[in-house]
């Protein structure tokens, strides 16, 4: 947001709290100054991978320039026409721009998405979850996000969605902070959200126990069955022994399947939390996007490593942008408003055959959920 736009705001904000407006203008010139800090931070380190040197002919685009260019694109969505004419950069130009900078970005920031390696890593993870959103040995939610395509000649119908459309899937693992522990991004919009789990790298990883989470444990001293660390999926994805996933149909209001799949929707509502989220700051993810599949998905992966690198730089999200609980009333967030006209509707849920001993521990779950492990209101839902 332009300064003098939050400048005239914070006026108006004044006026309205009577709060002292000296104090409201530093804050704003504060976040101002940290936001042009970090600019320069990342075009320090990006530097080295797409500063081009001048020549006899021309002067080359500057590193700076061409980090606001790619900031800019991410946040707006605008058009590489509509860009041009603001930077004065040809559009020829930007087309090639955008891709190199979103590339040197992935990599100079890989740290900052990084899925846990040991366990006290993984209990950490957990033991957010569970003091936040009442729901214990979660290591992450799951879910699967349609990056809308353009509509071009090379792309092949393969990259339909069941809505018709050519989409790419953003599929993530987020903590209890709303932060992307794992991506994967660039499968095709026809593959579902289970389909596009099986083929990541995490999946491989989780089928042969590499990730070091920790042995299953007992919820409470009364009980006798050991509860393993999951994650949390929905429908779309299968019950084993990582994965935990809610109870078919649609069970009797106030039965312990029906409070069991309250709780883990609940639990379940950063990922989409932490998507709303993404796609609200870079708008480039609520519009169709006019390129390559190839290059769309480094769009897409940069927006999440942008995402992480401010998240955990103490750029906290204003309470009202995510859906939250106030004594147990929803209050919908701000994300949800201006949802484009090609989001995604939920697939009619297809039963699938869980393991037996993962049912036991769903059902062990939820009897939990109605005895030592209640909250006030859950069986409003």
């Amino acid at each position: 947001m332009d300064a003098c736009v939050m400048l005239r705001q914070s006026r108006e904000a004044a006026k309205l709290q009577g709060g002292d407006l000296v104090t409201v203008q530093e804050s704003i010139f504060t976040f101002v100054y940290n936001i042009n800090r970090h600019i320069e931070y990342l075009c320090s380190l990006v530097a080295v991978k797409i500063q081009k040197c001048d020549t006899n002919y021309r002067t080359a685009i500057t590193v700076s320039e061409r980090v606001l260019i790619t900031l800019r694109y991410l946040a707006t969505g605008d058009s590489y026409t509509s860009l041009q004419y603001l930077f004065r950069v040809s559009k020829q130009s930007i087309s090639t721009i955008v891709p190199e900078t979103c590339d040197a970005i992935i990599e100079v920031l890989s740290d900052y998405v990084k899925t846990p390696s040991t366990e006290e890593e993984w209990l950490a993870v957990s033991n957010e979850f569970e003091i936040k959103w009442n729901f214990p040995h979660v290591i992450g939610a799951m879910d699967g996000k349609h990056v809308t395509l353009q509509r071009l000649i090379s792309i092949s119908t393969d990259y339909d969605n069941y809505k018709n459309f050519p989409s790419i899937v953003l599929f993530a693992l987020v903590d209890a902070n709303y932060k992307f522990l794992f991506v994967n991004v660039g499968s095709k919009g026809r593959i579902s959200d289970g389909g596009v789990f099986k083929n990541t790298s995490l999946y491989r990883k989780l089928e042969n126990c590499q990730l070091n989470i920790p042995e299953a444990q007992i919820l409470q001293i009364p009980y006798v069955m050991k509860i393993p660390y999951f994650i949390l999926g929905d429908k779309a994805f299968v019950l084993n022994k990582y994965t935990m996933k809610p109870f078919e149909g649609n069970p009797e209001a106030g039965s312990k399947e029906r409070v069991f799949n309250y709780r883990l929707s609940r639990a379940r509502r950063v990922v989409e939390n932490a998507f709303g989220i993404l796609s609200s700051v870079y708008r480039v993810l609520r519009k169709p996007i006019l390129l390559e599949p190839e290059k769309a998905t480094k769009v897409a992966l940069a927006t999440v490593y942008l995402y992480n690198y401010l998240r955990r730089n103490n750029y906290s999200i204003p309470p009202e942008y995510y859906d939250r609980e106030v004594d147990g009333l929803f209050i919908p967030g701000q994300r949800r408003n201006n949802i484009p006209s090609t989001a995604l509707l939920p697939l009619t849920g297809i039963p699938r055959r869980g393991n037996a001993s993962a049912k036991d521990i769903r059902l062990h779950l939820a009897t939990h959920f109605v005895t030592n492990g209640i909250i006030p209101w859950q069986h409003q839902y």
